[in-house]
């Protein structure tokens, strides 16, 4: 590298692929953990004889052959670093100090130090040996296989024909004679590649692509137990929300009801497209929910959301990342993270060609606010569009915390957290369900604030009185007499 190109990286300061090292006389063990999270992800370069803070310090001059001869041994001894890499140190000199600069490619294969694994996080690097999660996402990405793809033991009556004619329906009304058609179920799901074979076991199966677009919820969450999004409006209450849903369900259904809370919280000002009058607020949640569910990392617990705040909406899904950071249009490549469930959605008009989802998104923001959205790269995949004030005005949730009464005069009171939790337990409630009704995670602070009040002046009862730490507990509303005539 050049001396302007190495200025230039020491003036940028770390990152995701650039780590500096202040070694001026030895290979600190902290280097090959480097090298180790640099192959685990998206490759890097190593700057020996740099501080953290981007102060050039420079290799000793006699210690540079001897760095540079015990950092191959190292990393060609796979008790050390395994499978051993094949790297050279390269000295360079910056403001006259030499420097070791190390380049690490990305690994076909994933790489250990010592027996741990490292993965690489902004500027950091991360021992994810005893995290199950991120090691199956790692070798995952090494692989290049979908994790969808994977077949299940399950059969045809564990999905739902509704759905499957539901998608028939919808492709032949884009196209009258499409192939769908006229094929059966099981037809339909072998030309959408959602029956495969087993490398394995040699057998036939549904895979869990289908049973995520087709399947019964509770075959879902045999399955896949950690699949959820969450919608949320947050726009008064910034402490919790103001509406919420727990979407648990298959994709087909998760869109709808993504699409129907979306157009119950956002205003829609019809905009021109040319001499066509359009609903850029719909064309953006097509597109930024299309995204989320037919490209999420459906292998990780992480749950996925989408909020509505002040002065903006934002998505965000688990993510197979092909790199780190904002995306722009003029250079963004896209991926297909789950070819299976991009084809039905294309078939069944949720979604266009790969890669259109971002540039209509741009186009239709601009339309909506006038703002530009933002796509951020990451294991977690983030998309960021602004809102016009006028986007939430008016719009919000009309449940019980909102509602207004009329006392005398036409003075409003907002019902209180109390009065909710009052009316939830009409019927009997269990404890974890009430404090999730409420937004609330922690229920030991949560019985203390508000179910130990209820219970102590006679508002609310336990139905296991007798056992009070009963795992049956449940707690129910104490109705008042009627008044008498």
């Amino acid at each position: 590298m050049t001396e302007a190109e190495l200025l230039k990286l020491i003036e940028d300061g770390e990152n995701i692929r650039v780590e500096f090292k202040k070694s001026t006389t030895e290979i600190t063990k902290d280097v090959y953990d480097t090298v180790c999270s640099f192959s685990n992800r998206d490759g890097g370069i190593i700057l020996l004889g740099v501080k953290d803070n981007g102060e050039i310090l420079g290799v000793a001059p006699d210690a540079v052959d001897r760095m540079k001869k015990d950092f191959v041994t190292s990393i060609n001894n796979g008790q050390k670093i395994n499978p051993p890499l094949y790297l050279q140190p390269e000295a360079c000199t910056v403001d006259g100090r030499t420097l070791l600069v190390i380049q690490v490619p990305s690994g076909s294969q994933v790489c250990r130090h010592h027996g741990r694994i490292f993965d690489r996080s902004h500027e950091a690097d991360i021992d994810i040996t005893d995290n199950s999660d991120m090691v199956y996402q790692l070798y995952a990405r090494k692989s290049g296989s979908y994790f969808v793809n994977k077949v299940t033991r399950f059969q045809m009556d564990d999905l739902r024909p509704d759905l499957m004619e539901r998608a028939r329906a919808m492709t032949t009304s884009r196209t009258a004679n499409h192939p769908w058609k006229s094929m059966s179920d099981e037809e339909l799901l072998r030309s959408a590649g959602l029956i495969l074979k087993d490398p394995e076991r040699q057998l036939e199966g549904i895979t869990l692509a289908a049973i995520l677009l087709f399947g019964k919820d509770s075959t879902i969450l045999a399955v896949l137990p950690q699949h959820k999004t969450d919608a949320i409006f947050r726009v008064e209450n910034l402490d919790r929300y103001d509406d919420r849903d727990v979407i648990i369900t298959n994709l087909l259904e998760t869109y709808d009801r993504l699409i129907a809370f979306g157009q119950k919280h956002l205003s829609d000002p019809f905009v021109q497209e040319g001499l066509q009058s359009v609903s850029a607020r719909d064309r953006i949640l097509r597109e930024i929910f299309s995204n989320s569910l037919a490209h999420r990392d459906y292998s990780s617990g992480y749950v996925a959301k989408f909020v509505i705040e002040r002065n903006r909406l934002y998505t965000e899904n688990a993510n197979r990342s092909h790199g780190h950071g904002a995306l722009h249009l003029s250079s963004f490549e896209p991926y297909a993270k789950n070819p299976p469930i991009s084809k039905v959605f294309r078939e069944i008009g949720l979604a266009d060609e790969l890669g259109s989802g971002m540039r209509n998104t741009y186009k239709y923001t601009k339309l909506y606010s006038g703002g530009t959205p933002e796509f951020i790269e990451g294991d977690v995949f983030r998309t960021v569009v602004p809102l016009a004030p006028i986007a939430v005005e008016k719009v919000g949730p009309q449940d019980e915390t909102q509602v207004r009464t009329q006392v005398g005069t036409q003075v409003g009171t907002q019902v209180t957290l109390t009065d909710q939790i009052l009316a939830f337990c009409a019927e009997p409630r269990s404890k974890a369900e009430i404090a999730e009704h409420c937004g609330y995670k922690n229920t030991k602070g949560f019985t203390k604030r508000y179910l130990r009040p209820l219970l102590d002046n006679g508002q609310l009862q336990m139905t296991i009185p007798d056992k009070p730490r009963s795992q049956h507990q449940k707690y129910v509303t104490v109705q008042k007499p009627a008044p008498e005539n």
